[in-house]
């Protein structure tokens, strides 16, 4: 049903449309027409390059309240003290590959795009970007007059350089995950001194997600980085300075003076590098820590419902995937897959194992957070009578199999409550929980119990898109595919859907994708849960994303 316009508004709207794409304007009318909501509206919007005025603009024009500026409230001069689990390698923007390393990067270190908490994209070295018509081409202009730590200013040759590092094969880097079959290196040119453009590989729809906060690697260094001498010196265009960096224990920062957003309120930052969680609980507990990077339910129950604590909850797609090996072993036949989806309580995972800070998964990647999900798909739940009878139908009435996982916040946990669901119809389940080094070996087939066993749990992080997830882990082709799962009608709705552009093709995409993967079910995907960090009582103006940074500009206490 179409929304009454303020008449005034809609005038203003109408101008400021005039200039915009077809897509553009495509995307406004779904909002007017009512065909999608206000969180849509801005994702999407976002998405492709709409300005925030704009999209305000065309939020007011239906009554509905547009983005509002953040605004300092605190007093400026605080030592803010962060506490993180260790980083496992050295600080470097092209290797770094978990959520210890990302932290150092980010608070140095700025990204063209920024994937808000709210998952609207924003404006941060790129002031504005814009595809062509198909999505094969994407165009970012950049903010003028930006300064690296050292006083050089930032160019599109600066750009350039530091995605082509990401984007090359032979340079061992992390971000390969996301750029792998999307942007080469040959696709990224200069346009001018503030405009680089990115030629993709294939359509892509959803390409501003790559080079912003959610690819971690992506912060823009000077072109004459050498990545590996990184972190002696951590130059970057970020709203605070290296001071000091001692591996394995901590780091040390202070104001940029100079930085493009204005001087932050706090004068230093100061991070100190933990093994586990405990001590970083009571660390905050104890007034010696303001704020922890990510805390979970299971790690964290003294602060929870504690007035001595704020707990900082992002609702995300951050989740578990329970693969089963498609070509061989019992799970070969999809009927007995089905049947052990089947046997999952997923609410009572919710409740039990997060307290209901989760959301229940449907056995896609595709978790409720994403606008292009399709929520008309039936949510599979606990069927036990039906799980037999697709036993009795594969014409088995036991099956033996070994669920490998990992030592690692509430796997175990998760692990011993399959064995308990799966003995109800029959699948006998035998455990192994490995540290996580031994899980994830070498992370390629054949030296990896992740990647090479039968029936495993693995943990997945959050993405503004799914993209990462229906390919990597999915695909014939998929680098992370433990399942062993090929489906050449798979394959093909997952190129097309990377390829949508519009919001509406998406999401027709996206419901064919989840109804097909609840019927070969290669993965189970029983929920996804919420990001949560926490800080002292007094500390305020602390802005999380779902990936793992931490943006303190506006923090006091």
């Amino acid at each position: 049903m179409s929304r009454l316009p303020n008449t005034t508004a809609f005038k203003i709207l109408e101008r400021l449309r005039q200039d915009r794409s077809d897509l553009e304007n495509n995307a406004i009318d779904q909002l007017l027409t009512g065909r999608i909501d206000r969180r849509a509206f801005l994702r999407h919007g976002s998405r492709l390059g709409l300005s925030a005025a704009l999209m305000s603009s065309a939020l007011g024009t239906v009554g509905l309240m547009g983005l509002r500026p953040a605004r300092a409230q605190g007093a400026p001069g605080a030592t803010i003290r962060v506490a993180q689990i260790t980083p496992s390698g050295a600080i470097n923007p092209v290797t770094v590959a978990d959520q210890g390393g990302l932290l150092p990067l980010q608070i140095v270190g700025d990204f063209l795009v920024m994937d808000g908490p709210d998952l609207v994209l924003r404006p941060m070295l790129a002031t504005e970007w814009t595809p062509n018509e198909d999505g094969t081409v994407w165009t970012f202009k950049l903010r003028e007059g930006v300064k690296f730590h050292d006083g050089r200013t930032m160019s599109a040759d600066d750009v350039v350089a530091s995605i082509k590092r990401l984007a090359d094969p032979a340079n061992g880097s992390n971000a390969l995950s996301a750029f792998k079959g999307v942007l080469s290196p040959e696709g990224i040119r200069k346009v001018d001194d503030l405009t680089v453009e990115f030629s993709l590989e294939a359509p892509n729809g959803n390409f501003p997600y790559y080079v912003s906060t959610d690819n971690y690697n992506a912060i823009i260094v000077p072109a004459d980085t050498d990545p590996a001498a990184f972190e002696g010196s951590m130059i970057a265009t970020g709203p605070f300075k290296r001071e000091s960096y001692t591996p394995k224990v901590g780091a040390t920062y202070v104001r940029n003076e100079d930085y493009w957003g204005g001087p932050a309120l706090p004068a230093r930052i100061e991070l100190n590098f933990y093994d586990d969680l405990q001590p970083q609980v009571l660390g905050l507990l104890g007034g010696q820590i303001d704020v922890i990077q990510q805390v979970n339910v299971q790690g964290a129950r003294p602060l929870l419902d504690n007035p001595a604590a704020k707990i900082l909850r992002l609702k995300a797609n951050t989740h578990r995937q329970v693969h089963m090996k498609t070509q061989s072993g019992p799970f070969a036949d999809k009927r007995i897959r089905e049947a052990m989806a089947l046997t999952i309580d997923r609410q009572k995972l919710v409740d039990g194992l997060f307290q209901g800070m989760a959301s229940v998964g449907n056995d896609s990647p595709f978790a409720p957070v994403f606008p292009s999900t399709d929520t008309t798909v039936p949510q599979r739940t606990r069927d036990i009578d039906k799980a037999k009878a697709l036993m009795a139908e594969a014409g088995v009435s036991t099956v033996d199999t070994t669920l490998t996982t990992m030592q690692m916040q509430e796997l175990p946990t998760l692990a011993t409550l399959l064995k308990n669901f799966g003995a109800e119809i029959g699948i006998n389940i035998n455990l192994k929980i490995e540290d996580v080094g031994a899980y994830y070996g070498d992370a390629v087939p054949g030296k990896s119990d992740w990647l090479d066993s039968e029936f495993g749990i693995t943990d997945y992080g959050h993405r503004g898109t799914p993209n990462v997830f229906l390919s990597a882990p999915l695909l014939s082709t998929g680098t992370w595919n433990s399942a062993n799962f090929s489906n050449p009608t798979y394959d093909q709705l997952v190129a097309d859907y990377i390829a949508a552009v519009d919001l509406e093709t998406q999401t027709e995409i996206a419901g064919k994708i989840q109804r097909l993967l609840l019927d070969e079910t290669p993965i189970i995907f029983p929920y996804f849960y919420d990001y949560l960090s926490a800080t002292g009582p007094t500390v305020s103006g602390v802005e999380t994303t779902a990936m793992g940074q931490i943006f303190l500009n506006q923090a006091s206490k």
